[in-house]
Protein backbone atom coordinates (compact mmCIF):
# COMPACT_ATOMS: atom_id res chain seq x y z
CA UNK A 1 0.00 0.00 0.00
CA UNK A 2 1.30 3.53 -0.76
CA UNK A 3 1.97 5.90 2.09
CA UNK A 4 -0.60 8.69 1.80
CA UNK A 5 0.54 12.12 2.98
CA UNK A 6 -1.93 14.75 1.80
CA UNK A 7 -0.32 17.92 3.15
CA UNK A 8 3.25 19.20 3.29
CA UNK A 9 3.56 18.95 7.05
CA UNK A 10 1.77 15.63 7.34
CA UNK A 11 3.84 14.30 4.45
CA UNK A 12 7.06 14.68 6.38
CA UNK A 13 5.48 13.37 9.58
CA UNK A 14 4.39 10.35 7.58
CA UNK A 15 7.85 10.06 6.07
CA UNK A 16 9.50 10.12 9.50
CA UNK A 17 7.22 7.33 10.74
CA UNK A 18 7.95 5.24 7.68
CA UNK A 19 11.67 5.97 7.89
CA UNK A 20 11.95 5.09 11.57
CA UNK A 21 10.09 1.82 11.23
CA UNK A 22 11.70 0.38 8.14
CA UNK A 23 14.91 -1.56 8.75
CA UNK A 24 15.24 -3.58 5.59
CA UNK A 25 18.18 -3.98 3.31
CA UNK A 26 18.12 -2.10 0.07
CA UNK A 27 20.01 -1.18 -3.04
CA UNK A 28 22.18 1.89 -3.09
CA UNK A 29 21.81 2.67 -6.76
CA UNK A 30 21.68 1.25 -10.22
CA UNK A 31 24.57 -0.95 -11.21
CA UNK A 32 26.72 -0.47 -14.24
CA UNK A 33 27.82 -3.04 -16.74
CA UNK A 34 31.18 -4.75 -16.97
CA UNK A 35 34.00 -3.45 -19.10
CA UNK A 36 33.90 -6.47 -21.41
CA UNK A 37 31.54 -5.63 -24.26
CA UNK A 38 29.94 -8.52 -26.10
CA UNK A 39 27.49 -8.02 -28.96
CA UNK A 40 23.94 -9.03 -28.02
CA UNK A 41 22.76 -12.33 -29.44
CA UNK A 42 19.31 -12.92 -30.78
CA UNK A 43 16.63 -13.56 -28.18
CA UNK A 44 12.97 -14.33 -28.77
CA UNK A 45 9.72 -13.77 -26.92
CA UNK A 46 8.57 -17.19 -28.17
CA UNK A 47 11.76 -19.08 -27.34
CA UNK A 48 10.00 -21.61 -25.08
CA UNK A 49 6.74 -21.86 -27.03
CA UNK A 50 7.29 -25.54 -27.84
CA UNK A 51 9.70 -26.66 -25.12
CA UNK A 52 7.99 -25.07 -22.09
CA UNK A 53 4.92 -23.07 -23.12
CA UNK A 54 3.73 -22.58 -19.53
CA UNK A 55 6.99 -21.06 -18.27
CA UNK A 56 5.68 -17.52 -17.67
CA UNK A 57 2.55 -18.80 -15.93
CA UNK A 58 4.68 -20.98 -13.64
CA UNK A 59 7.01 -18.13 -12.74
CA UNK A 60 4.03 -15.80 -12.33
CA UNK A 61 2.49 -18.09 -9.72
CA UNK A 62 5.64 -17.70 -7.63
CA UNK A 63 6.11 -13.95 -8.09
CA UNK A 64 2.49 -13.16 -7.24
CA UNK A 65 2.73 -15.24 -4.07
CA UNK A 66 6.05 -13.66 -3.11
CA UNK A 67 4.67 -10.17 -3.66
CA UNK A 68 1.77 -10.87 -1.31
CA UNK A 69 3.94 -12.47 1.36
CA UNK A 70 6.94 -10.14 1.11
CA UNK A 71 6.43 -6.97 -1.00
CA UNK A 72 10.13 -6.19 -0.66
CA UNK A 73 10.66 -9.05 -3.11
CA UNK A 74 9.80 -6.57 -5.88
CA UNK A 75 12.70 -4.10 -5.51
CA UNK A 76 14.96 -6.96 -4.38
CA UNK A 77 14.44 -8.96 -7.57
CA UNK A 78 14.56 -5.95 -9.88
CA UNK A 79 17.85 -4.96 -8.29
CA UNK A 80 19.14 -8.50 -8.64
CA UNK A 81 18.41 -8.39 -12.37
CA UNK A 82 20.28 -5.09 -12.73
CA UNK A 83 23.29 -6.47 -10.88
CA UNK A 84 23.25 -9.63 -12.98
CA UNK A 85 23.21 -7.75 -16.28
CA UNK A 86 25.75 -5.14 -15.28
CA UNK A 87 28.48 -7.67 -14.46
CA UNK A 88 29.25 -10.22 -17.19
CA UNK A 89 25.91 -9.59 -18.88
CA UNK A 90 22.48 -11.10 -18.19
CA UNK A 91 23.67 -14.64 -17.54
CA UNK A 92 22.50 -15.54 -14.03
CA UNK A 93 26.06 -15.33 -12.69
CA UNK A 94 24.89 -13.24 -9.72
CA UNK A 95 23.04 -16.33 -8.48
CA UNK A 96 26.10 -18.58 -8.27
CA UNK A 97 27.56 -19.41 -4.87
CA UNK A 98 31.27 -19.72 -4.23
CA UNK A 99 32.60 -23.13 -5.16
CA UNK A 100 33.21 -25.34 -2.09
CA UNK A 101 36.87 -25.25 -1.09
CA UNK A 102 37.67 -22.36 -3.40
CA UNK A 103 39.26 -19.10 -2.29
CA UNK A 104 37.66 -17.24 -5.18
CA UNK A 105 34.60 -15.29 -4.09
CA UNK A 106 31.54 -15.23 -6.33
CA UNK A 107 29.80 -12.05 -7.54
CA UNK A 108 27.21 -12.25 -4.79
CA UNK A 109 30.02 -12.18 -2.19
CA UNK A 110 31.42 -8.83 -3.39
CA UNK A 111 31.17 -5.98 -0.91
CA UNK A 112 28.86 -4.07 -3.24
CA UNK A 113 26.48 -7.04 -3.35
CA UNK A 114 26.40 -7.97 0.31
CA UNK A 115 23.16 -6.13 0.95
CA UNK A 116 21.26 -7.81 -1.88
CA UNK A 117 18.05 -9.02 -0.27
CA UNK A 118 17.48 -12.75 0.17
CA UNK A 119 13.95 -12.31 -1.15
CA UNK A 120 15.35 -11.75 -4.64
CA UNK A 121 17.38 -14.94 -4.58
CA UNK A 122 14.53 -16.88 -2.96
CA UNK A 123 12.12 -15.84 -5.69
CA UNK A 124 14.39 -17.16 -8.43
CA UNK A 125 15.17 -20.39 -6.57
CA UNK A 126 11.48 -21.11 -5.92
CA UNK A 127 10.54 -20.33 -9.51
CA UNK A 128 13.38 -22.49 -10.84
CA UNK A 129 12.29 -25.46 -8.70
CA UNK A 130 8.73 -25.22 -10.03
CA UNK A 131 9.82 -24.81 -13.65
CA UNK A 132 12.26 -27.74 -13.34
CA UNK A 133 9.42 -29.95 -12.09
CA UNK A 134 7.47 -29.27 -15.28
CA UNK A 135 10.19 -28.58 -17.86
CA UNK A 136 13.42 -30.20 -16.62
CA UNK A 137 16.67 -28.86 -18.08
CA UNK A 138 14.95 -26.40 -20.42
CA UNK A 139 14.71 -22.91 -18.89
CA UNK A 140 17.80 -20.99 -17.79
CA UNK A 141 18.12 -19.23 -14.46
CA UNK A 142 19.00 -16.06 -16.38
CA UNK A 143 15.65 -16.12 -18.18
CA UNK A 144 13.77 -16.86 -14.96
CA UNK A 145 15.36 -13.82 -13.31
CA UNK A 146 14.48 -11.60 -16.28
CA UNK A 147 10.85 -12.76 -16.25
CA UNK A 148 10.55 -12.43 -12.46
CA UNK A 149 11.89 -8.87 -12.56
CA UNK A 150 9.27 -7.95 -15.16
CA UNK A 151 6.54 -9.57 -13.08
CA UNK A 152 7.48 -7.51 -10.03
CA UNK A 153 7.58 -4.26 -12.01
CA UNK A 154 4.00 -4.97 -13.06
CA UNK A 155 2.83 -6.22 -9.66
CA UNK A 156 4.09 -2.99 -8.06
CA UNK A 157 2.03 -0.91 -10.48
CA UNK A 158 4.42 -0.56 -13.40
CA UNK A 159 4.17 -1.63 -17.04
CA UNK A 160 3.82 -5.18 -18.31
CA UNK A 161 6.21 -5.83 -21.18
CA UNK A 162 7.19 -8.88 -23.19
CA UNK A 163 10.45 -10.54 -22.10
CA UNK A 164 12.68 -11.93 -24.80
CA UNK A 165 14.16 -15.28 -23.82
CA UNK A 166 16.89 -17.70 -24.84
CA UNK A 167 19.70 -16.73 -22.47
CA UNK A 168 21.98 -19.43 -21.16
CA UNK A 169 23.56 -19.40 -17.72
CA UNK A 170 27.11 -18.11 -17.46
CA UNK A 171 29.97 -20.16 -16.07
CA UNK A 172 32.01 -17.30 -14.58
CA UNK A 173 31.18 -15.50 -11.35
CA UNK A 174 33.94 -13.66 -9.52
CA UNK A 175 33.70 -10.88 -6.95
CA UNK A 176 36.66 -9.00 -8.41
CA UNK A 177 34.61 -8.11 -11.49
CA UNK A 178 31.97 -6.28 -9.45
CA UNK A 179 33.42 -3.10 -7.83
CA UNK A 180 34.27 -1.17 -10.97
CA UNK A 181 30.94 -2.03 -12.56
CA UNK A 182 28.58 -0.91 -9.81
CA UNK A 183 27.94 2.85 -9.58
CA UNK A 184 28.05 4.43 -6.19
CA UNK A 185 25.57 6.69 -4.47
CA UNK A 186 27.84 9.66 -5.18
CA UNK A 187 28.63 8.81 -8.81
CA UNK A 188 28.63 11.87 -11.03
CA UNK A 189 26.54 12.12 -14.16
CA UNK A 190 29.77 12.07 -16.16
CA UNK A 191 30.73 8.75 -14.59
CA UNK A 192 27.28 7.28 -15.12
CA UNK A 193 27.09 8.33 -18.76
CA UNK A 194 30.51 6.88 -19.46
CA UNK A 195 29.67 3.56 -17.84
CA UNK A 196 26.30 3.22 -19.55
CA UNK A 197 27.84 4.17 -22.88
CA UNK A 198 30.42 1.40 -22.51
CA UNK A 199 27.58 -1.08 -22.98
CA UNK A 200 25.72 0.72 -25.70
CA UNK A 201 23.21 2.35 -23.34
CA UNK A 202 22.31 5.97 -24.01
CA UNK A 203 21.82 8.99 -21.78
CA UNK A 204 18.08 8.38 -22.09
CA UNK A 205 18.55 4.76 -20.98
CA UNK A 206 20.44 6.03 -17.94
CA UNK A 207 17.64 8.38 -16.88
CA UNK A 208 14.87 5.90 -17.67
CA UNK A 209 16.47 2.95 -15.88
CA UNK A 210 17.22 5.18 -12.89
CA UNK A 211 13.44 5.38 -12.59
CA UNK A 212 13.57 1.91 -11.04
CA UNK A 213 14.33 3.86 -7.88
CA UNK A 214 10.62 4.60 -7.73
CA UNK A 215 10.58 1.64 -5.32
CA UNK A 216 13.24 0.38 -2.95
CA UNK A 217 15.33 1.74 -0.09
CA UNK A 218 18.87 2.81 0.73
CA UNK A 219 20.87 2.56 3.95
CA UNK A 220 22.01 5.72 5.72
CA UNK A 221 25.63 5.07 4.77
CA UNK A 222 24.82 5.74 1.13
CA UNK A 223 23.60 9.29 1.67
CA UNK A 224 24.76 10.39 5.15
CA UNK A 225 27.57 12.43 3.58
CA UNK A 226 24.96 14.64 1.91
CA UNK A 227 23.47 15.45 5.30
CA UNK A 228 26.53 16.67 7.19
CA UNK A 229 29.64 17.07 5.07
CA UNK A 230 28.90 17.31 1.37
CA UNK A 231 32.08 17.11 -0.66
CA UNK A 232 34.18 18.16 2.32
CA UNK A 233 32.32 21.43 2.91
CA UNK A 234 31.19 20.52 6.45
CA UNK A 235 27.76 21.60 5.26
CA UNK A 236 24.72 19.67 3.92
CA UNK A 237 24.18 19.23 0.21
CA UNK A 238 22.36 22.43 -0.87
CA UNK A 239 20.27 20.44 -3.34
CA UNK A 240 18.33 18.67 -0.54
CA UNK A 241 14.96 20.09 0.45
CA UNK A 242 15.33 21.42 4.04
CA UNK A 243 12.35 19.39 5.26
CA UNK A 244 13.79 16.17 3.86
CA UNK A 245 17.19 17.05 5.30
CA UNK A 246 15.68 17.47 8.76
CA UNK A 247 13.77 14.19 8.49
CA UNK A 248 16.82 12.26 7.35
CA UNK A 249 19.05 13.70 10.07
CA UNK A 250 16.62 12.54 12.75
CA UNK A 251 17.17 8.92 11.70
CA UNK A 252 20.72 9.09 10.36
CA UNK A 253 23.18 10.71 12.79
CA UNK A 254 26.59 11.67 11.47
CA UNK A 255 28.20 8.83 13.43
CA UNK A 256 27.00 5.94 15.54
CA UNK A 257 23.64 5.42 13.90
CA UNK A 258 21.74 2.16 13.39
CA UNK A 259 23.31 0.45 10.38
CA UNK A 260 20.01 -1.22 9.52
CA UNK A 261 17.97 1.97 9.15
CA UNK A 262 16.96 2.78 5.57
CA UNK A 263 15.01 5.46 3.74
CA UNK A 264 12.85 5.11 0.63
CA UNK A 265 14.19 6.33 -2.69
CA UNK A 266 10.75 7.72 -3.49
CA UNK A 267 9.48 9.52 -0.38
CA UNK A 268 6.01 10.19 -1.81
CA UNK A 269 4.91 6.75 -3.13
CA UNK A 270 7.63 4.37 -1.87
CA UNK A 271 5.76 1.14 -2.59
CA UNK A 272 4.27 2.01 -5.98
CA UNK A 273 6.04 1.72 -9.32
CA UNK A 274 5.17 5.08 -10.88
CA UNK A 275 6.88 8.20 -12.22
CA UNK A 276 6.91 10.16 -8.95
CA UNK A 277 10.67 9.58 -8.72
CA UNK A 278 11.22 12.26 -11.35
CA UNK A 279 8.92 14.85 -9.75
CA UNK A 280 10.78 14.22 -6.51
CA UNK A 281 14.07 15.13 -8.18
CA UNK A 282 12.57 18.41 -9.37
CA UNK A 283 11.42 19.09 -5.80
CA UNK A 284 14.89 18.38 -4.35
CA UNK A 285 13.62 15.14 -2.81
CA UNK A 286 16.15 12.79 -4.38
CA UNK A 287 17.71 10.50 -1.78
CA UNK A 288 21.07 9.78 -3.41
CA UNK A 289 23.46 12.33 -4.84
CA UNK A 290 23.62 10.25 -8.03
CA UNK A 291 19.84 10.51 -8.40
CA UNK A 292 19.56 14.22 -7.62
CA UNK A 293 22.42 14.89 -10.01
CA UNK A 294 20.21 13.84 -12.91
CA UNK A 295 18.10 16.95 -12.38
CA UNK A 296 21.09 19.22 -11.90
CA UNK A 297 22.92 18.26 -15.09
CA UNK A 298 21.75 19.98 -18.30
CA UNK A 299 22.22 16.78 -20.30
CA UNK A 300 19.75 14.82 -18.19
CA UNK A 301 17.47 17.49 -16.69
CA UNK A 302 15.14 17.75 -19.74
CA UNK A 303 14.60 13.97 -19.64
CA UNK A 304 13.80 14.07 -15.93
CA UNK A 305 11.26 16.83 -16.53
CA UNK A 306 9.67 15.07 -19.48
CA UNK A 307 9.29 11.72 -17.72
CA UNK A 308 8.01 13.41 -14.57
CA UNK A 309 5.13 14.89 -16.54
CA UNK A 310 4.00 11.74 -18.36
CA UNK A 311 3.65 8.34 -16.69
CA UNK A 312 2.65 6.64 -19.94
CA UNK A 313 5.80 7.93 -21.61
CA UNK A 314 7.91 6.70 -18.69
CA UNK A 315 6.30 3.24 -18.76
CA UNK A 316 6.89 2.91 -22.50
CA UNK A 317 10.48 4.08 -22.22
CA UNK A 318 11.15 1.85 -19.22
CA UNK A 319 9.83 -1.22 -21.02
CA UNK A 320 12.08 -0.51 -24.00
CA UNK A 321 15.11 0.17 -21.80
CA UNK A 322 14.63 -3.04 -19.83
CA UNK A 323 14.45 -4.99 -23.08
CA UNK A 324 17.65 -3.32 -24.24
CA UNK A 325 19.46 -3.88 -20.95
CA UNK A 326 18.23 -7.48 -20.81
CA UNK A 327 20.13 -8.24 -24.01
CA UNK A 328 23.53 -7.14 -22.70
CA UNK A 329 26.17 -9.85 -23.01
CA UNK A 330 23.66 -12.71 -23.09
CA UNK A 331 25.02 -16.24 -23.26
CA UNK A 332 23.79 -18.39 -26.14
CA UNK A 333 24.82 -21.89 -27.19
CA UNK A 334 26.41 -24.76 -25.28
CA UNK A 335 29.92 -23.46 -25.84
CA UNK A 336 29.13 -20.20 -24.06
CA UNK A 337 26.76 -21.24 -21.32
CA UNK A 338 24.68 -23.90 -19.62
CA UNK A 339 21.21 -24.56 -18.24
CA UNK A 340 21.66 -25.01 -14.51
CA UNK A 341 19.36 -27.28 -12.54
CA UNK A 342 20.27 -25.41 -9.36
CA UNK A 343 20.77 -21.70 -9.98
CA UNK A 344 23.41 -21.46 -7.26
CA UNK A 345 25.63 -24.23 -8.67
CA UNK A 346 27.39 -25.04 -11.91
CA UNK A 347 26.31 -28.23 -13.62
Amino acid sequence: MPVLCPSSSSFFTCFLILFSLITINSCNCLAIVSNTKRPPRQLSVNYYTKSCPQVERLIGSITSQQFKEAPVSAPATIRLFFHDCFVEGCDGSILLAKKPGSNILAEKDAEDNKDLRNEGFDTVMRAKALVESKCPGIVSCADILAIAARDFVHLAGGPYYQVKKGRRDGKISTATRVPNNIPHANSTVDQLIKLFSSKGLTVQDLVVLSGAHTIGFAHCKHFVGRLYDYKGTKQPDPSIDPRLLKALKMSCPHVGGNADIVAPFDVTTPFVFDHAYYANLEAKLGLLASDQGLFLDPRTKPLVQSLGQDKVKFFQAFSAAMDKMGSIGVERGRRHGEIRKDCSMHM
